[in-house]
């Protein structure tokens, strides 16, 4: 198995010892058998030591056995911590538009039913060390035993096996397609909880994701786990009684064919019988494995960024002075629509407002501008110098943001992610009108149970102790009272300016056009700056415009 193979070259010489430790576990184990053959069934030892040696070998093994399997276990625990840790670095590091593309439902999915499925198999994965381990070494006993018998015996055994692995063959099957159904169930489930209000209001279109859209993927699911339980249970009963019935042939292989005498099979039943259990517990972890194996294809299918331990520590771009975007195109996979060329310049310190109606490319054109969507052609420039890979991080140092899909933080962070300057914090809670909202601890926000007006506010706090260059804001009035709209506009963005900040917001608030130092539109992912006559239109009436 590949996961096993990953496993194996991380933590190599862990895995070696691990399994050094499961062969001296086996070797206690048949050692125990061979004692109770020589000492207790051939040759009965009546002396009173040979309690004591039994006892002592019994707990020997109980001891280096618990001591492999724990060992396993935790060995399995390591490399579940990293593969989760990694994820979420390759996570942080991957493109926007990638992650987008996946869509939250996949991905929660895979940070909890797929990591769950590894954990869980490593926690199973000692019962298949151990039960092919003592296999071997129980067949090189019993081949000392008696040879012949042996070669029936694994006759029937290998055929006990081939029919345990075609049955969990078709769960593996079941186990696949049941990852890909929990992904449109993960889907159903957000479908519930974030359209609770409107679900909630029509009870029709409830009942229609109900019974058209969850019970038809629950149903699947249903199908195919129950098929899996199936032919997991099969391949354990059939283990199961092949292992006792080769324990009948093994008499009668001694008794009726005269192979070898009553205690040799007495050794060899009671070898069998200890090797029952771990056999049937490795049959009962392989699907668990194999689950392991199809969750671990799937996170590899996520194509996210390499692995990379250690957070760029990009520098500030100083005191840039202008950041053009040239003729920059970008385009929504195979979707038809396109944004751009797109060509503009900003002069530092300027308040610019861009207005555009709904499908014109206007957040597009933002995500372009911080650099979190990357351009299929042309190129943003910073003071003449254009913006690639190796100083994109820089790039985005310049930008603080407040998107329509605010999502709030509870530290306050200042610049170079260090501790927010009090002052600042503190003004601006008061200009915000939160000082009364907010709970503060030592930089940590204690209650974000907020209107969405007011988590607005604090997204912008947010953004403005990071004392960043740039201030993106998208739609950020929209979800503010009227009162305090006007506030932001004629006193807000001014204080901004005053502190040096460029701004750049999105917004459909014609009443405060006159405010911006340049006025830009979105139609169709063209861009333009209006002026003049359009400009003065435009104030008068921007939903005319913006729908026209």
């Amino acid at each position: 198995m590949e996961l096993l193979r990953v496993v194996y070259r991380q933590y190599r010489w862990p895995f070696l010892m691990v399994m050094a430790l499961s062969l001296v576990s086996a070797a206690l184990g048949i050692g125990l058998i061979a004692f109770i053959n020589q000492r207790l069934i051939e040759t009965p030892d009546i002396s009173l030591k040979v309690l004591p040696e039994f006892l002592g070998l019994l707990l020997l093994l109980m001891a280096v056995t618990l001591g492999s399997q724990l060992a396993l276990t935790t060995l399995g625990h390591h490399f579940v911590f990293r593969l989760r840790s990694e994820f979420i670095k390759r996570l942080l590091d991957t493109h926007v538009e990638r992650v987008e593309q996946l869509g939250s439902a996949a991905l929660l999915a895979g940070l909890t039913s797929d990591v769950r499925n590894i954990t869980i198999a490593f926690v199973r994965l000692p019962e298949l060390v151990q039960g092919i381990i003592l296999t071997f070494g129980s067949a090189a006993y019993l081949a000392w035993l008696s040879p012949k018998m042996l070669g029936v015996t694994a006759i029937w055994v290998a055929i006990t096996i081939l029919g345990g692995y075609l049955l969990v063959a078709r769960v593996y099957k079941h186990m696949a397609q049941l990852r890909e159904i929990e992904d449109q169930l993960y889907n159903d489930y957000q479908t519930v909880i974030e359209g609770r209000k409107e679900l909630a209001l029509n009870r029709e279109r409830a009942e229609r994701v109900y019974e058209d859209t969850y019970i038809p993927h629950a149903n699947d699911y249903r199908r195919h786990i129950i098929r899996a339980d199936t032919f997991h249970l099969s391949a354990v009963n059939w283990s199961n009684i092949m292992m006792l019935g080769v324990i009948g042939l093994v008499f009668w292989m001694a008794n009726s064919l005269g192979w070898s005498d009553t205690n040799v099979a007495a050794t060899y039943s009671l070898t069998l019988l200890f090797l029952r259990t771990p056999l049937l517990s490795a049959v009962g972890a392989l699907p668990t494995l194999l689950s392991a194996q199809v969750a671990f294809n799937k996170l590899r299918k996520f194509e996210l960024a390499p692995f990379e331990a250690a957070f760029p520590r990009s520098k500030e771009a100083g005191k840039w002075q202008t950041l053009e975007m040239r003729d920059v195109v970008f385009k929504y996979g195979d979707n038809a629509f396109a944004v751009g060329p797109l060509n503009l310049k900003i002069e530092r310190g300027e308040l610019i407002f861009l207005i555009g109606g709904n499908g014109s490319g206007k957040s597009t054109m933002a995500m372009l501008l911080t650099g979190l969507y990357h351009p299929i052609s042309g190129a943003i420039y910073l003071d003449g110098k254009q913006i690639d890979a190796g100083n994109l991080d820089d790039y985005r140092k310049l930008f603080s943001a407040v998107f329509t899909d605010v999502w709030l933080f509870d530290r306050l962070l200042g610049r170079q992610g260090e501790q927010a300057d009090p002052e600042l914090v503190a003004a601006w809670l008061e200009r915000l009108k939160m000082s009364e909202k907010l709970e503060l601890d030592n930089g940590t926000i204690l209650n974000l149970k907020l209107s969405k007006g007011q988590r607005k506010r604090v997204a912008l706090l947010l953004a403005l102790a990071e004392e960043r260059e740039i201030i993106l804001l998208d739609e950020w009035a929209a979800d503010q009272d009227p009162h305090f709209r006007r506030e932001f506009y004629q006193e807000l963005l001014p204080l901004m300016q005053q502190m040096g900040k460029t701004i750049f917001a999105i917004s459909h608030d014609d009443h405060y056009f006159i405010h911006a130092d340049r006025l830009l539109e979105m139609r169709q992912g063209q861009l333009a700056e209006l002026t003049g006559h359009e400009r003065e239109s435009a104030s008068r009436d921007a939903v005319a415009r913006t729908g026209s």
